[in-house]
């Protein structure tokens, strides 16, 4: 099984069409109509979809932290620095990343971009 990824709201659209041509399973803040929520509730939201986030905001590893030290099950976080990390490199490693990895590898987990 692929891992599916939830986009946060601040993800350049152009890293979720080029997931989509390579056939990326991807939904959107935006699409799913949560573009309005806190980043602890679209964390939330991704795991009860079963969905790793995709990120560019470091608030999400904060709320990723705090809920390993509380227990507190997610279905994973990927974080790639909007600055750090272009655009190309983004999807190529999120394209391996939901086509090689199962959803376990990254329960409870950050995975950073680079890979």
């Amino acid at each position: 099984m692929s891992v599916a990824l939830y986009m946060d709201v601040h993800v350049h659209g152009a890293i979720t069409e080029q997931l989509e041509l390579r056939g990326v399973d991807v939904i959107t803040a935006q699409d799913d109509g949560r573009a309005e929520n806190e980043d602890d509730e679209l964390l939330r939201r991704a795991t009860e979809l079963r969905r790793a986030v995709f990120t560019q905001d470091e608030d999400f590893l904060a709320i990723a932290a705090e809920r390993q030290q509380n227990s507190i099950e997610f279905a994973g976080v990927v974080y790639g620095h909007q600055l750090r990390v272009p655009i190309g490199k983004c999807v190529e490693d999120l394209e391996l990343i939901a086509k090689c990895y199962e959803p376990i590898d990254l329960m409870n987990r950050v995975e950073h971009l680079p890979l």
